[in-house]
Formats: C-alpha cells, structure tokens, sequence
C-alpha cells in the first residue's frame, strides 16, 4: 500500500482494514461475557473483547487489551502497488508466517530482494555482487543500504550470525516496511517521473533529446 497505508490501531476510527485492504472507517464494539466457574469456590471470570468492524467490506477485527488477536498476521504492512508479482508472492508468504517464524519471514524476504534484483537486470545467485553492481549503475546510498539491511538480516535468518532474529522480532518486522521503500525507491519514484514527462508537450520532449544527443 505504500506510505498512505495506516495501520489498525486500537480506538482508531479509520485505518486499513486487514481484510480488504481499503482505507475505510471502523465501527468500534464492546462485548463482555461472564463466565461462572464449577466447584466449590464458583470463581466468576470476566472475559473482555472488542470488536471492530470495517464498513466497507464488513469484515470484524477482534481486539482484546487492547492488542489485536484476529486476524493475527495482517497488523504487517501490506506489499506495495508496484511490487513485482514475482517478489510479492514471497512477501505475502512473509506476512502470513510472520508471528509463527519472524525468522522464517526475514529468510523469505531476502529470497523477494533476490527476485527483484534479477527483475532490475542482474544475477539473483550473488545478491551482495549483484547490489555493488546496481551501485555502479548509480543506484542511490538509501536503497543500496535498505537492500544490505534485508540481505544481511535475511542471511542471519538462515545461516546464525551476530543477529538472532527470534529474539529481534522488532527487527524482522521493519525488513516488511524496507522491502516497501525499496520498492518505492526502484519502481513507483521513477514510474512517477516517467509519467510527468511523458505529459511534457511533445515539441519540448524532442528538444531535450536533441540536447543530449
């Protein structure tokens, strides 16, 4: 979704729903059941939950301590627009095993920075050569160390190293929001550029390319 994704946050009244994706406003309810035990004692337990309901798509996201409990993976942010079919199956894969394995998911999302740099022209076998060469195309220091920080996190992931993911889940969970702004820095920055000069008069677009040629 990009930077105008907005996560599900308690109280929130509007965000992205989990289900359907869409920004939308939320319907906040209240449910409270008592629960009384057997034996002696007959201990009454008090079970609190909220309920929240898109009013798009209709679908209830279920809160408790405030803290949301279903669904579980879908608090990741979702995958960009313009992220590669290719990459993005590997990141929807990351995002539904996230709280089961964050080391699993950190793992999967190096193996998506691998599909995109074969998508950008270069070989997926040595993704550190293939990140120096993107460098000495002109690729800028931000996406060149956001592609490190998925690289290096991703190798720990698989091979143990000086990071343990399963003791870092904060950090695994930011490889969802750098895969993003990855995307957004190779892709969508330049498809928006190429738009707005494509909308340039056609006399003036010739006249640059005379000037450069």
């Amino acid at each position: 979704m990009g930077s105008d994704y907005v996560q599900p946050e308690y109280g929130v009244t509007a965000f992205n729903c989990p289900h359907c994706g869409a920004f939308a406003h939320q319907e906040w309810f209240r449910y409270t059941k008592a629960n009384q035990g057997g034996g002696r004692g007959k201990v009454l337990q008090m079970h609190d939950f909220e309920t929240c309901c898109c009013v798009r798509c209709g679908e209830v996201t279920l809160w408790k301590e405030e803290k949301m409990i279903y669904p579980t993976e879908s608090i990741i942010i979702l995958a960009s627009e313009d992220m590669p079919e290719e990459v993005k199956r590997y990141y929807d894969e990351a995002r539904g095993i996230f709280y089961q394995s964050p080391r699993g998911a950190a793992a999967l999302l190096r193996l998506g920075i691998q599909k995109l740099v074969i998508e950008l022209g270069e070989d997926g076998n040595n993704l550190n050569g293939a990140i120096g060469n993107l460098v000495k195309k002109g690729l800028s220091e931000r996406i060149q160390r956001s592609l490190d920080i998925v690289r290096v996190i991703g190798n720990n992931a698989v091979h143990p190293g000086q990071i343990v993911i399963e003791d870092n889940t904060e950090v695994a969970m930011s490889l969802f929001k750098i895969t993003n702004l990855i995307v957004d820095g190779i892709i969508t920055k330049s498809k928006e550029i190429d738009e707005l000069y494509d909308n340039l008069p056609e006399g003036v677009r010739n006249q640059i390319t005379r000037r450069d040629n």
